[in-house]
């Protein structure tokens, strides 16, 4: 087997892209949780999970290991690609690849080459948003404050927290005579002031909720980004398919009695992440 170019022990090697590879679908598993959330759950549900998967210390750290798993699942997979073909430059004379090995395991290098630009490109939609950008939509709620009439509330990340949005100016204001104060100010692009003393009163959600429901029903490119999901959930269900089998082989945990147990599970897996992932997106779009 040919070594690895991030870890030279090609012992090594294959488990730590196994034990890596396990990890990320845990990762994928409750990351679908959370984002199932976008079709069974509310708003403000949504929002306390990404508020949730955003500030808690634990979770903050898991994430560190997450982005870390991902460099070096995908890295040294490529690599490890590279010099297996240098290795072997000739072809073998009688070879057939559709009977000899599945779609999956022919292709585990290209199907994660997609996923790595998908990644890459959700974090920047969505992630990077989320942390970075100014322009990031703070969270709203229409409430009912007499028969027939509705009122929009900035809501407060404790519970009961509700600001009526005409009584909040965002944004410090630089000409003061222009209009009358309001009763609250956000600075800092989520924390809530009384405007008049100072005091932070609240902090707000970010409204992921309302990016992500933007992002893929946009008129005009709304449907491409929907497409685009759903076939890179399709690269990561045949990617999937072999590896997650492969990794349990490459641990030494494969074992007649539960050999067709772990295929089976690696499967079944496989396909429901992929398609309940790719059915978020088409939901949002489609959706009045």
């Amino acid at each position: 087997m040919a070594k690895s170019a991030l870890i030279k022990s090609s012992i090594a090697k294959k488990y730590w892209m196994a034990l890596t590879g396990l990890f990320l679908c845990l990762f994928l598993a409750g990351h679908l949780a959370g984002n199932l959330q976008l079709i069974f759950g509310t708003s403000l549900q949504f929002n306390e999970y990404a508020l949730f998967m955003t500030s808690n210390p634990a979770v903050k750290l898991l994430s560190y290991v997450t982005y870390i798993s991902i460099i070096f699942h995908a890295i040294d997979g490529i690599l490890l690609t590279i010099q297996n073909k240098k290795a072997r430059p000739i072809a073998y004379a009688k070879n057939n690849p559709a009977k000899n090995s599945s779609f999956s395991s022919r292709n585990m290098a290209v199907l994660g080459t997609v996923i790595m630009v998908f990644i890459a490109t959700h974090m920047v939609n969505f992630w990077a948003k989320m942390h970075f950008d100014k322009n990031m939509p703070i969270m709203t709620k229409s409430i009912e404050t007499q028969p027939g009439v509705l009122q929009d509330f900035y809501v407060g990340t404790q519970t009961g927290q509700y600001y009526p949005v005409e009584q909040v100016e965002v944004g410090i204001h630089t000409d003061k005579h222009d209009h009358e104060p309001k009763q609250f100010i956000i600075k800092n692009r989520t924390e809530l002031f009384f405007s008049q003393a100072d005091v932070k009163t609240a902090d707000l959600y970010k409204d992921l909720h309302k990016l992500t429901f933007g992002f893929f029903k946009d008129s005009k490119y709304g449907l491409w980004f929907t497409i685009g999901y759903v076939l890179a959930m399709l690269a990561l269900g045949f990617h999937l398919w072999h590896g997650f089998a492969s990794a349990f082989q490459s641990l030494g945990l494969n074992n007649p009695k539960f050999n067709a147990g772990i295929k089976f599970f690696g499967k079944a897996f496989s396909v429901i992440v992929s398609v309940l992932f790719a059915i978020i997106p088409l939901y949002i779009h489609f959706s009045k």
